[in-house]
């Protein structure tokens, strides 16, 4: 395992790329409304990404089963747990969830934030999801602090998720992000307080609660890119870059912007 602490000039390139991300999902949010297709959400999302000087990282990223991605965001809908496809056939509904991960490269660095938009009218019950996934995110930050574990990060998500019932993904991480998208180490949401690797000023992380309103089981569809929930019922996905430090972590990503579109979750 290689962590590559950053140096503060590094960090602040990644602040760049992240606040980027911010800016495209705060993008999108202005076309998130039933009729739209996740194609033209995605091919938005390129365009604004290339145009401020980026490469959109997901475009033609590598999986294990020799599949590179075919776009520039994911876009995964309602039992879609992460890995989205965008397609001209996928059009949102009133009443719809959709989770937009992006990624961008901008200056030899890598930006990676998720949001779960709603589309129109969301259920009472959904929103209770998206809540409890939103705010274990920012409780996930809060104990992400240099002399801490990953394993503090997990079982903060996974104590707070499950005691509302809902079900944790174990099979999904986030993880440790620079130069690459995905960097050591890999961050659980689930775990003990006090396992896993000590986390030190320097890292940068990506925390990426994914959690479901059922069973936490999965399933990968035949593009050997979609992740859906075994039993249909929703699921939530967050997602922030954050730089460990001494005391409070620093956010790099920022969902600042597209909130004072969409309004925060309540």
């Amino acid at each position: 395992m290689k962590i590559y602490l950053k140096t503060e000039d590094e960090i602040e390139l990644m602040r760049r790329a992240n606040r980027l991300v911010g800016r495209t999902l705060a993008e999108l949010a202005k076309h998130i409304k039933p009729g739209v297709t996740t194609l033209q959400l995605d091919r938005i999302a390129e365009e604004f990404i290339r145009d401020n000087g980026a490469i959109p990282t997901f475009k033609n990223f590598p999986n294990p089963y020799g599949a590179p991605f075919p776009a520039s965001i994911c876009t995964s809908v309602n039992d879609v747990v992460v890995h989205g496809v965008p397609d001209d056939k996928t059009v949102l509904r009133d009443g719809d969830i959709i989770s937009i991960d992006c990624g961008t490269l901008l200056e030899g660095f890598n930006g990676d934030s998720c949001y779960t938009f709603c589309v129109g009218e969301v259920s009472e019950e959904v929103r209770n999801l998206l809540k409890t996934t939103y705010d274990s995110l920012y409780k996930a930050i809060e104990v992400a602090t240099a002399g801490s574990h990953v394993g503090d990060i997990g079982n903060t998500v996974q104590d707070y998720c499950e005691a509302e019932g809902y079900g944790v993904v174990r099979e999904l991480t986030g993880h440790g992000i620079g130069q690459k998208m995905h960097e050591d180490p890999m961050v659980p949401n689930y775990g003990r307080r006090g396992n896993g690797v000590m986390l030190k000023a320097g890292m940068c992380i990506a925390i990426e609660p994914m959690i479901t309103m059922g069973d936490r089981n999965i399933y990968m569809m035949p593009d050997r890119w979609t992740i859906r929930t075994r039993d249909g019922k929703p699921a939530a996905h967050y997602e922030h870059t954050i730089a460990i430090r001494r005391g409070e972590a620093e956010i790099l990503s920022s969902f600042d912007e597209l909130e004072s579109i969409v309004g925060k979750i309540s």
